[in-house]
Order: C-alpha cells, then structure tokens, then sequence
C-alpha cells in the first residue's frame, strides 16, 4: 500500500475516533464555562462521560403502554447522527463518505431522527410529551427552511451539491461571497442553538415540563436508551458544530495541524455556547419563531445576494 492511502486511512480512522470519542467532551466544556461565569466549581468536564458509564450499567424501566417504537428514538438518533458525522469534514481534512448530492442525505437523516424522536414520545401516551413532540415538530418548520437557504447559497458558490465541496470551498470567505457567508453562518449559528435544543430556545437543563420543549420528550427513558438519548444529543452538537466551523477554518499546510485547528474551533464553540447561555435567557414560547425567523431571513438574504 502507498503512503498517500495509508494518510488518507489515518485521517479516516481519526476521523471515525472522534466522531465516536469526542462528543461527550463538548457539552461538558460548555457546563463548565457556564459555571465559572457564575462563579462555581460545577461539575467537571468529563461528567458526561462519568454518566454515560453508570447509566450504561443501569436496567432500563418501561412503561407498559410503549412498545418497540419507543426505543426507535435513541437508537435512530444515535445511527443518524454517526451517519451524518461521515458525511461532515472535521476542518480541512478528507470525509470517509462523500458523494455528489450527499448533502440532501445529510439534512434529512436529521430529519429522520427527530421523526424517531416524536413517535418515541407520542408511544408513552404521555400528555407532557406529546406536548413537547408538537413544539418540537412546529420549531423544526422554521429551522429546516434556514438550513436549507444555506446550502442553496453555499452550492450556488460552489457549484457543488457535496457537503465536503460546500464547506471547504476555496474563495468561500474572501471577495464577493464574505457578505453572503456571513449571513449564512449567522442563520446556521441560530439553527444550531434551536436544534440543539440550547438557551435562548431550550434549556437542557431544566426540570419544568410546561416550558420544555427537547426534555420533555425523553422524560420515560432510562437506563441504556437514556444514555444513548445523552450521547445522540452530544453528537448533534459535534456534527452541526462542525457544519458551522468548517467554512471559517483556515487551512493548515499539515493535515496535523488542520485537526489541531478543528479541535480549537470546537472547543472555541463550546465555549461561545457558554458564554451565550450565561449571559442571556430563554425566550419565551412565543419568541421563539421569531427568532428562527431571523435565521430565515439572514439564509435567504445570502442566496438572494448570490443571485444578484
């Protein structure tokens, strides 16, 4: 085998590693930025994966009235979203899968697991849970549109429908295209926020069923399916991060060093995240179309000034 294939294999393997490895990190990183804004310890910042392991070694408790469809939402969402991390470059290296128009598979295996995620609650016959799969359905109308703008703008510089081709587009942040690119990562930081479920939209960390929205579909699980809800939602954050990042990230002569700057960008996310949500507040239900909204509007402005 020549060096090239074998440089291409690492880069996958590593590729495959921190997909699987890293998520966990992320949502402990951003735990712990808000906890030093407010002037505590908190928890640390491998907690996740500390819970993680004991729920893995818990036995889960099912309600009578659910059946097979209610353990569909964990495993879907966990299998979409590793799908969808093949198909992501992690800053200016190569993806193990990529092919022309992988970027409308991207999208919906997204799409998929939120299904999987609102039959999951609707199974448990639970009124609170419904109520969060009906929010839930009625925001995603509002952030799939913005996510979609921006693809249109990023495959109209690109001439490309591949994700990889997309994103690492040279040219994408210089000349004419640093306005549209702008306004994309403005709409995509805010369908970030939304889908995953974070302050100003969600809080993850909230106990209230009525002002819930993410949370509350997951209320009935337990055991290994609550862990794989824990990890598929970590994983959302590492693959949607990556979206944001990756158009923004310079590239390094070294494939090294763009992985070291991959991780760089992530943790400078997390961070960003925590600084958001120590220094804002939820919005209120009703505020929050209109803040998807915004993220509408500043996609489409992009593709309009691309078409112009």
């Amino acid at each position: 085998m020549s060096l090239p294939s074998l440089t291409v294999s690492a880069q996958w393997v590593l590729h495959l590693l921190t997909l699987l490895l890293l998520p966990p990190l992320i949502p402990g990183l951003i735990n712990k930025v808000k906890a030093v804004m407010a002037g505590r310890s908190g928890p640390p910042v491998l907690q996740l994966y500390y819970d993680l392991a004991k729920l893995a070694r818990k036995q889960a408790v099912f309600s009578r009235t659910t059946t097979w469809v209610f353990l569909a939402g964990p495993v879907g969402t966990v299998a979409a979203g590793l799908v969808a991390g093949l198909l992501v470059p992690f800053g200016h290296t190569g993806t193990p899968l990529s092919f022309e128009g992988d970027v409308i598979l991207f999208a919906y295996l997204f799409g998929l697991a939120r299904f999987l995620t609102v039959l999951s609650a609707l199974d448990t016959g639970s009124s609170f849970e419904g109520m969060g799969a009906a929010r839930e359905v009625a925001f995603s109308a509002l952030a799939e549109p913005a996510l979609f703008l921006g693809f249109a703008a990023l495959a109209k510089a690109s001439s490309s429908l591949s994700l990889s081709t997309m994103l690492l587009g040279s040219g994408l942040g210089s000349g004419r295209m640093a306005g549209p690119l702008i306004l994309v990562l403005v709409g995509w930081a805010i369908v970030f926020l939304a889908e995953n479920a974070r302050i100003p939209v969600d809080d993850p960390n909230t106990h209230l069923e009525l002002t819930m929205i993410h949370e509350v579909m997951v209320l009935d699980h337990s055991g290994r399916p609550f862990a794989l809800v824990l990890y598929g939602a970590s994983l959302k954050l590492l693959v949607l991060g990556a979206l944001l990042m990756d158009p923004v990230l310079p590239r390094a002569p070294q494939a090294w060093q763009n992985w070291l700057l991959f991780g760089a960008g992530l943790g400078a996310l997390a961070v960003a995240v925590g600084l958001v949500e120590s220094m804002s507040a939820r919005f209120r239900m009703t505020k929050v179309p209109q803040f998807l909204l915004a993220g509408i509007l500043a996609s489409a402005f992009a593709f309009l000034l691309l078409l112009v």
